[in-house]
């Protein structure tokens, strides 16, 4: 641009003098003062576009950070972590009983009989017509019927419709796979969110439902995070803390709580404390409120926090078809006190009493219907299922009344000594209080009371069948206890444990979402001892061998509904399980857990 200019200033310079005036030495002077004020300008011009050509540049790189800070500040807002096992079980079940009855009134049966409603009967009380419902009723149930006629049953006794079949059962090898993602963030100074999403699964199995044989094949919100669902998540775990309220030591949190994997659990998964409540009592998940103060803050005793908890279990009316008004039910409420007495790193001690008031017979989930209860509970859908062996239908079911409450109660000790050794000791209580109502799997610890009914006979004429009511074979408090105890010690490459606990018949704690394959040992109505060994592969990861060993005593482990009966009173034939009844089994397992 500046040779440019300089020939054009040297052309006006030499121009011939016919083609214009020659100009004077003022007006030369002038015209060399404008064109160097061009001169300036241009050059002005030419430093600010390298000057907006920089600023560009600036801009551009500042968009890159711009943009990559709130790429991370939106990923530090929540912090994520987690763990993922693989286990491989192997399960062995001996003298499994199947059997097919009721509890049945029998008082109310002879009555009826004896004024005809059956049909006429003789002077020696056979029937006198080969096609009336009690002469069909004793054709069908010799063995039964003559036990009726001699007065070998109590006025309510167990009418065992079929002889028991015991069997062994052999599962060798099952895998499971179970991902826990667990995210904090820091909402500001004084409150913070917790959660944890958890998927967990059977190898090649995602239906998200179990062939009812067991309490433990009932998908619901409670079990959720302990029995395998599928290839999904679910949220186990998501609640907001909000300390030092007003500046005092109280706090609240509100949410899907942290309620499984509690003291003294956290030994045998070789993890800090994961829940709050005694492991003991409750391992189970439910949505409420905890308000805590921490008493150290007064009592100068390490670690010692009051926790008033409450929760619901069960919502009775929403989703239940609650617009047709005939909903009977009550919601489940929860409420209790836990104490950490001592908490200092070395010695822990607890305290917990919580209570489960308006228990259901049950609780809303989904089940795969089992062709057996068919036999008992639905004969003309029976034969109709006969043709489809291997279909299962699934169903939701809901709870129909409440049965009563439930009380627990509970003292567990810990201490890790300096030499690395760890042991505890636990007791638990539970009152179950019936309010004398039945539903169709029981009361409140009984089963429900059947009675004779007529229904139309396919082949002609009427047929007596039982049929349940909403009346409980029992109406009393039932007492039950149970004891727990362990010892972890260190060990080449890792460490050892052994643990043993022992639940009475009327046992009855919370503890369904514990993932024990067979079903939660804590529940057991029996005695069960453990042995493990955990191999310390880095930091974080680690595989553990172990096996637990079941000795059932009473049916019904792990479930409020329905009466604990003796296993070999069910064996025997002299009372009957509408599930499976187990008399011992042992499960040997292997699994790699590793930590991130």
């Amino acid at each position: 641009m500046r040779k440019i200019l300089l020939m054009a200033f040297l052309t006006l310079i030499l121009a011939p003098a016919t083609g214009f005036a020659e100009p004077s030495v003022a007006e030369l002077q002038q015209q060399i003062e404008t064109l160097q004020q061009q001169l300036n300008q241009i050059q002005t011009m030419q430093q600010q576009l390298k000057e907006v050509e920089k600023l560009k540049g600036d801009v551009e790189e500042l968009y890159d950070i711009a943009e990559s800070n709130e790429k991370k500040v939106a990923s530090d807002r929540i912090s994520w972590y987690g763990d993922l096992r693989v286990k491989a079980d192997t399960l062995h079940y001996h003298d499994v009983t199947a059997s097919q009855g009721v509890f049945f009134d029998f008082e109310d049966f002879g009555q009826r009989a004896f004024t005809g409603e059956f049909g006429n009967l003789d002077s020696f009380g056979m029937p006198t017509d080969p096609t009336s419902p009690i002469a069909k009723f004793m054709t069908s149930y010799p063995t039964q019927s003559m036990q009726w006629a001699t007065g070998g049953y109590r006025p309510q006794d167990y009418f065992v419709i079929a002889t028991p079949q015991k069997s062994d059962i052999n599962n060798d090898i099952l895998y499971t796979t179970r991902l826990r993602l667990g995210m904090k963030a820091k909402v500001y100074d004084n409150v913070s969110f917790s959660g944890r999403l958890l998927m967990y699964k059977n190898w090649g199995d995602s239906t998200g439902s179990k062939v009812f044989d067991s309490w433990d094949a009932f998908t619901m919100d409670g079990t959720n995070s302990g029995n395998t669902t599928g290839d999904f998540l679910h949220v186990e775990r998501a609640y907001f803390d909000w300390k030092n309220i007003g500046g005092t030591h109280t706090y609240l949190s509100i949410g899907r709580r942290p309620s499984t994997y509690g003291p003294p659990g956290q030994y045998r998964e070789n993890e800090l404390r994961g829940g709050t409540p005694s492991g003991h009592l409750v391992n189970f998940n439910f949505d409420g409120i905890t308000l805590g103060y921490k008493l150290s803050a007064i009592t100068g005793v390490e670690g010692q926090t009051l926790r008033f908890c409450y929760g619901q279990g069960f919502e009775s009316e929403y989703g239940n078809g609650e617009l047709f008004n005939q909903i009977e039910t009550k919601d489940v409420h929860l409420g209790g006190l836990n104490i950490d007495a001592i908490n200092d790193g070395t010695n822990f001690l607890q305290f917990t009493l919580f209570r489960a008031i308006d228990v259901t017979d049950g609780f809303k989930g989904t089940l795969a219907f089992p062709t057996q209860f068919a036999a008992q509970l639905a004969p003309n859908m029976y034969q109709d299922l006969q043709n489809f062996p291997n279909f299962n239908f699934v169903t939701r079911y809901q709870p129909s009344t409440n049965i009563g409450d439930i009380t627990l109660g509970g003292v567990g000790f810990s201490r890790e000594e300096d030499n690395g050794v760890n042991w505890f000791t636990s007791f638990g209580w539970t009152r179950a209080e019936p309010n004398g109502k039945a539903g169709l799997f029981g009361g409140m610890l009984s089963d429900p009371v059947y009675q004779a009914a007529l229904v139309d006979d396919p082949n002609g004429g009427q047929m007596i069948v039982p049929q349940v009511t909403s009346s409980p074979s029992a109406d009393k408090n039932r007492d039950g206890y149970s004891l727990y105890a362990g010892i972890q010690s260190p060990a080449p490459m890792g460490k050892i444990g052994f643990e043993y606990n022992y639940g009475s018949q009327y046992w009855t704690p919370f503890t369904q979402a514990q993932d024990d394959v067979i079903g939660s040992k804590l529940a057991t109505r029996g005695h069960v001892g453990e042995a493990y060994y955990i191999f310390d592969v880095n930091p974080n990861t680690f595989i553990k061998l172990g096996g637990i060993y079941y000795d059932y005593e009473y049916t019904g482990s792990g479930s409020p509904v329905g009466a604990p009966v003796k296993i070999k009173d069910v064996q025997d034939g002299k009372a009957a399980s509408l599930l499976p009844a187990i008399d011992t089994a042992w499960d040997a397992y292997l699994s790699l857990t590793i930590h991130f």
